[in-house]
Parts: C-alpha cells; structure tokens; sequence
C-alpha cells in the first residue's frame, strides 16, 4: 500500500500522531499478545494496523468508537499475516536471539502462557487474547472480531480448554524433567 502526503491533511499529522503516541503502547502489548510473544511479529501487525489507520485517517476519526476499530484493524492483521503463506515458512538466523531481549516480561508463567497461546489457530487466541488479557466482553469481542457471540463463546471456551491442556502437559514435562534430574 502506497501512502502518500494526501492521506492525511496537514492539520491531521499531528492527530495522528497525538492518537499513536497515546495508544502505542496498549496497542503493542495487544499485538504481542495476540501474536503469543513473537515481539516480531507484534511490531509488525502494530505497523500494519498503523498504516491502514493512517491512510484511512478521515474515516477513522468519524467512527464512534476508534479503539474498537483499532482492535478489529489489528486482529485483521494477524489474520492477514497468517494466510500469508511465505510467513509460514521457517527463516534461519545466524544466531538465536538473547531470550530475555526476545520477551517484554522475564516471568516463568508468562513465557509458559505465551508458549501455550503460540498452539492456538490465530481466531481462537485473538479470540482468548480480547476476552481474557484485554477486557472485552462477549460483544465487544465479536464486534472485534466480525463474528457472532456464539461463535466467540465457542472460540473462548475451546482455547481455554486448549490452554489448560497444553500448560498441564507444560508442568508434567518439567516436573518428569526435574525428577530425572534429581535421579541422575
């Protein structure tokens, strides 16, 4: 997508950048929510949402509610980001980045946590990520998401079960990894 000076008008600029400046951060810990930890992909989901927002300016400050909007714009684009099929395919690095670098909170359940929500098809942890992480009721959730609220109670209760699964096998695999550990 091209952008041009056009997008916006001069006047605009600046609340476009007033509304970045005092959404950036919530926005942020949203896309790597959304996006299970990749900080990566976060940034660019949150680089996308901001470039349809912005090129979309006039129509964006007319909608009643622009975090709503916001939202939904974000969960587009990591809807968008995983039906891209080169994305799916692995890139090699030279060297693996410094894991404490690579995720915003150092803690052992949010790492275990994220790495539970990375198993989840991308509607069903967008749909656990804005109920349960950003506060959203069910309507609120389905409005984000552009589906009905049967389908977000069914999403929401699915990856729950999900995520109970894959953190308990989590914890049993640690646990069998420290006995054995303790026997050697």
């Amino acid at each position: 997508m091209r952008l041009h000076r056009g997008s916006v008008r001069s006047g605009q600029e600046d609340d476009f950048r007033e509304f970045v400046a005092d959404r950036r951060l919530n926005l942020l810990r949203t896309a790597a929510l959304l996006a299970a930890g990749d900080t990566h992909l976060a940034e660019d989901l949150v680089q996308a949402t901001l470039i349809k927002v912005y090129a979309n300016w006039a129509t964006f400050q007319k909608a009643g509610n622009p975090d709503a909007y916001l939202r939904k714009a974000l969960v587009n684009a990591l809807i968008d980001e995983r039906r891209r099929i080169w994305r799916r395919r692995e890139q090699p690095v030279a060297e693996l980045p410094d894991q404490e670098a690579a995720t915003p909170s150092g803690s052992a359940g949010g790492d275990a946590v994220r790495q539970a929500l990375r198993e989840l098809p991308p509607r069903m942890r967008a749909a656990v990520v804005l109920r349960y992480f950003h506060d959203l009721d069910v309507a609120e959730t389905a409005h984000a998401l552009g589906c009905s609220e049967g389908n977000v109670k069914s999403q929401t209760a699915r990856g729950l079960d999900r995520l109970r699964a894959v953190l308990h096998e989590q914890q049993q695999h640690a646990m069998s990894s420290r006995t054995q550990g303790a026997t050697s």
